[in-house]
């Protein structure tokens, strides 16, 4: 008996140590693993009131009480785009606990970003990784499996499948995890943002954004706190026939996460959607002093991308109510821009958007043709789409100086960096630029007398754009395609065809400047004086000067 215990001990000792052996053995892997999955440290930075709130959110994990608190402050930070930031924080779980799986997932969410610009390598190689190693941890619930499995739809195969593959592969995933915890309420929005970013751009029906509405708005009774609920309202019906559903997100998000800049500004889009300028303006201006505050607090090096992204919109709104000095003080205030961290497509959009803006709605046409479209130190050269914007302007402005030959050479370059899209297989942007392609043939062929040839281009034009909707970076077009049809139509003196341009134009395009001054002028020409007197009415609301003084952010 003796000798069966201490065999029974030794194999028990025997057992320990191969136990420990393994541990120790696992634990310097699983460091090398975090160590290859490059994680962004260090404290998070916010900007805002001292409580520094970003929404509330219960999204239930294994782990203790603190670890639970730290992972639903990243996700109340994710639900807000506040990427860096979220993942900051998901890499201070890992930190403190290595095997929480779920931590993974959320440096894998942080690369993602769906409703934005596809992920680049580098972003898409830290999701995966990160996704590996939450996929080798035990032990998790069936349910932080599931979560896992669904992300890593998008993630696989991500060498060789497209993203728009991958989101709908995503979509899919979340669908089947939706459907099979359906009291799992941070599954029902997760699905909602997957379903707004696997939406089809082409489908006027928006199919997809209204069931994520559906589900948005299920929730909200219930959740008026939750950030992903309302900014997701937001994306979901920024559309001219949604937008007033989102109207009441709109107004109440930046107060709901006052710490996040994004949140400052993401409410604009619905208030662009309803013309509402004075709303846009406060604010943008709001999220441009979080910005600041934030490139600061962060050690960024030059302005922060998101900064510029609401300076666009700024701009936009500005320009409506003509209010031209403050339009152009932010075109010189980005003219002092000598770096933008990180150089991507928003601040790109902004270079080129916000001087072809106001050039193009002040009808300053010499200045148009001397547009450059090399911001300083900034990589314009990778941004076709946005350097095109820029050609489209100095094209109208050369047609209404009356040098054609300089009009054509940009013609040119317009088809070129078209072809050039067309070929990275980029369809849609290389679809924004042919709208401007057919614009620009469709003014050159005014100026040499062709009407019959110029209103068929331009209708062209148009009647492309109307089927086409505008990129979430963008306020608007910088020029809308029916208005400038409109200006086409007062130029060979149809002013009844110029109105029925501008009318419907502003039916997705609510109170633009040019289109109630244009319709209100179409309509006088026509002797239809109620109507001129309306749109008269309209423009001078529409412009009246408001507060747009905003409080500084801490």
């Amino acid at each position: 008996m003796n000798k069966i215990i201490q065999i029974a001990t030794v194999a028990i000792i025997a057992s320990s140590t191969l136990l420990l052996s393994c541990r120790e053995r696992t634990r310097p892997m699983l460091a090398k693993e975090i160590s290859a999955i490059n994680l962004k440290t260090g404290d998070v930075v916010l900007c805002g009131p001292d409580d520094k709130s970003v929404g509330k959110v219960s999204f239930i994990i294994s782990g203790d009480t603190g670890i639970v608190k730290q992972f639903n402050f990243a996700i109340a930070l994710l639900h807000s785009f506040e990427y860096d930031e979220a993942e900051k924080v998901f890499a201070q779980i890992i930190k403190r606990d290595p095997h929480c799986a779920m931590a993974y997932w959320g440096v894998a969410m942080c690369n993602y970003h769906p409703l934005w610009t596809p992920p680049e390598a580098p972003e898409l190689q830290k999701g995966n990784r990160a996704l590996e190693v939450a996929r080798s941890i035990e032990p998790k619930t069936t349910r932080e499996s599931d979560y896992i499995k669904a992300l890593s739809a998008y993630y696989n195969n991500w060498e060789r499948a497209d993203h728009r593959t991958r989101c709908h592969a995503y979509e899919a995933a979340m669908k089947a995890l939706y459907e099979k915890y359906p009291n799992d309420r941070e599954a029902a929005i997760f699905y909602a943002l997957a379903l707004d970013a696997a939406a089809d751009p082409a489908d006027k029906m928006y199919t997809k954004q209204k069931k994520a509405g559906q589900i948005l708005h299920g929730l909200y009774a219930s959740l008026p706190n939750h950030p992903g609920i309302v900014h997701y309202i937001i994306h979901t019906y920024d559309y001219p026939e949604l937008a007033e559903l989102a109207l009441p997100a709109a107004q109440r998000y930046a107060s709901l996460a006052p710490a996040s800049a994004h949140a400052q500004h993401m409410p604009s889009h619905i208030f662009t959607r309803l013309g509402m300028w004075d709303e846009s303006i406060q604010s943008n201006l709001a999220s441009i002093a979080a910005a600041k505050c934030y490139a600061e607090s962060a050690g960024m090096r030059g302005h922060w991308d998101e900064e510029l992204h609401s300076m666009d919109y700024l701009v936009y709104a500005y320009l409506q109510k003509k209010e031209t000095k403050l339009a152009k003080a932010q075109w010189d205030y980005l003219n002092t821009f000598s770096e933008v961290s990180p150089p991507n497509f928003k601040g790109a959009y902004t270079f080129a958007a916000i001087p072809v803006r106001y050039v193009l709605e002040n009808r300053l046409w010499k200045e148009a043709t001397q547009l450059t479209t090399t911001p300083a130190g900034f990589p314009m050269e990778k941004f076709p789409w946005q350097r095109a914007i820029i050609h489209f302007a100095r094209a109208l402005g050369f047609v209404h100086t009356s040098q054609l030959d300089s009009a054509k050479t940009e013609l040119a370059i317009l088809n070129q960096l078209r072809n050039d899209l067309l070929a990275k297989k980029e369809t849609y942007k290389a679809n924004l630029v042919d709208i401007q392609i057919k614009a620009s043939e469709g003014w050159i062929f005014w100026k040499e007398g062709n009407t019959a040839a110029a209103l068929e281009k331009m209708n062209q034009a148009a009647q492309m754009e109307d089927k086409t909707e505008k990129h979430p970076v963008t306020p608007g077009e910088v020029l809308p395609a029916r208005e400038l049809l409109g200006d086409l139509y007062m130029e060979v003196k149809q002013p009844e065809k110029a109105l029925e341009a501008y009318q419907s134009n502003l039916e997705t395009h609510r109170n633009r400047y040019n289109g109630l001054n244009g319709a209100a002028k179409a309509a006088g020409l026509c002797g239809k004086k109620d109507l001129a007197d309306y749109y008269t009415r309209q423009l001078a609301f529409v412009t009246a000067v408001k507060n747009t003084s905003v409080a500084k952010v801490k």
